[in-house]
């Protein structure tokens, strides 16, 4: 007898099983096959351990998630399938890339709804990454910035050079071998500014970079991004729009040499100047510097065969010039001679006139000169002698009464200074006498004592206690007493 089903309200109560078993059996007869299914990996969920992998897929419209669901790739199918897709396109697989892949649709009743995928695409990966990157250039030539880089000046020898790479890299390497052991000796600055230089990280790092070269306290020539080659999705960061439109607007030029021929890159196309490898960068450098040698040795081959015949012109003219000097101009000298000749026996009858007219001139003016100065001279002396006398008469009346005066004052200051002293003497022997009578021995003589206690006078009985021991000095001697 069939059991007989619960309700409630009416309703019959089933099973999470039997819902489970319903749809697995719903899914199974609707989607019998494997299916093409597109998508975009968000997440990779590979587990080395086992060797399993669980990527989460999405299907996006613009940056609004769409549909997003569950898929298994089985450790042996997915050793076979990744391997396909690194040998195709030269990377990996891994989150942020479009897929197309070929998955069963299955229910299962512990884990749900997934996606179980027996194969993956490789070449449908590289279509949407070309067409993601024609959208790119798009809205790059939109906003008007995809020929900005291309549009900056490089100093015609570029001397300090910003580098981004890796130390480590053999790219880095062989560009600083190649421009520091090349063989014209040409010299360069560089400074690494060490990035991640492929994946999802170098979209952020290699702008930081940028930003930190800008913003450096010297500033550089040009910025250099080199690395080594690379499968396409290996590049495929040079292709995303934050890292490319970071590089078009950057305002000193970037030389690139991030891949190989037939890896051209967005951030290829607006750089300024790209090349296939970081070699080629370096040689490009050594190429300006070598091709401005040659200018220079070309213009200064232009300059000294110029200069030779300019000087060989100019030789002509100075040949002509010196005909013309001994020829023409040794008449013209002839003819100012005679002139000369004649200014000159003119000019020096007029002088010897003026002359000797000027001489008796001077001569009257000594005499008359002569004369006025023997008459100041006595007169002066005249007057000097009267003042000197006058002078001598007057000292003398002022001098001999004051003369006087001073030996008058020097016998009264001889004798009150001999009367002061005799009478400072008789005070300071009255003194000493008296100070002799108050001698502490003159006083014991007359039998008087002084008792002392701890070396000091005893003036008041009450400074003395029981058992101190006192000494009292007498003029002869001294005792030694205790208190009791």
């Amino acid at each position: 007898m069939e059991n007989q089903r619960e309700t409630f309200n009416d309703h019959p109560i089933y099973t999470l099983s039997e819902i489970g078993a319903s749809l697995r059996s719903v899914i199974a007869k609707n989607y019998p096959r494997a299916y093409y299914i597109k998508a975009e990996i968000i997440k990779l969920n590979f587990y080395p351990r086992s060797g399993h992998c669980y990527p989460e897929l999405v299907e996006k419209e613009g940056t609004q998630t769409k549909a997003q669901m569950r898929a298994i790739i089985w450790a042996a199918q997915y050793q076979a399938i990744n391997e396909r897709f690194r040998r195709i396109t030269g990377e990996p697989l891994k989150e942020g890339i479009g897929i197309l892949c070929l998955a069963t649709v299955e229910f299962d009743m512990k884990h749900g709804l997934s996606l179980f995928i027996q194969d993956i695409e490789p070449t449908y990966t590289l279509g949407e990454m070309a067409k993601n990157k024609l959208m790119v250039i798009e809205k790059l030539k939109k906003e008007g910035i995809f020929n900005a880089n291309k549009e900056k000046k490089l100093p015609l020898l570029p001397q300090r050079i910003a580098v981004i790479s890796v130390e480590t890299s053999k790219g880095y390497s062989d560009f600083m071998v190649t421009l520091n052991n090349n063989a014209y000796g040409y010299r360069f600055y560089c400074q690494l500014f060490p990035s991640i230089l492929q994946g999802d990280k170098a979209i952020i790092t290699i702008p930081a970079q940028l930003n930190e070269i800008k913003n450096a306290s010297s500033p550089f020539d040009c910025v250099v991004i080199i690395r080594g080659g690379g499968g396409d999705v290996g590049l495929s960061c040079y292709d995303d729009y934050r890292l490319v439109s970071a590089v078009a607007n950057f305002p000193l030029p970037i030389i690139a040499g991030i891949g190989h021929s037939t890896n051209e890159t967005i951030t290829d196309m607006v750089a300024f100047e790209s090349k296939i490898t970081p070699t080629d960068v370096a040689n490009f450098f050594i190429e300006r510097y070598h091709n401005f040698d040659k200018i220079i040795e070309e213009n200064k081959s232009y300059i000294f065969s110029k200069a030779s015949l300019i000087i060989k012109e100019e030789k002509n003219k100075v040949a002509q010039l010196e005909y013309f000097r001994n020829n023409i101009a040794a008449q013209f000298l002839t003819r100012e001679k005679n002139i000369i000749n004649q200014i000159e026996s003119k000019y020096v009858s007029l002088a010897l006139k003026i002359t000797a007219k000027e001489r008796a001139e001077i001569t009257q003016l000594e005499n008359l000169l002569l004369f006025e100065t023997k008459t100041r001279i006595n007169l002066e002396k005249s007057s000097i002698s009267n003042a000197l006398n006058n002078l001598k008469f007057n000292f003398t009346k002022i001098i001999d009464p004051q003369s006087k005066k001073i030996d008058n004052n020097k016998q009264l200051l001889h004798l009150f200074s001999k009367q002061l002293l005799n009478k400072q003497k008789v005070e300071i022997n009255n003194a000493d006498a008296k100070l002799g009578l108050l001698h502490p021995d003159n006083i014991l003589r007359r039998g008087f004592s002084i008792t002392y206690l701890n070396q000091k006078s005893i003036t008041d009985s009450n400074d003395v206690k029981p058992k101190d021991e006192i000494v009292t000095k007498l003029y002869k001697g001294e005792i030694k007493s205790v208190v009791t």
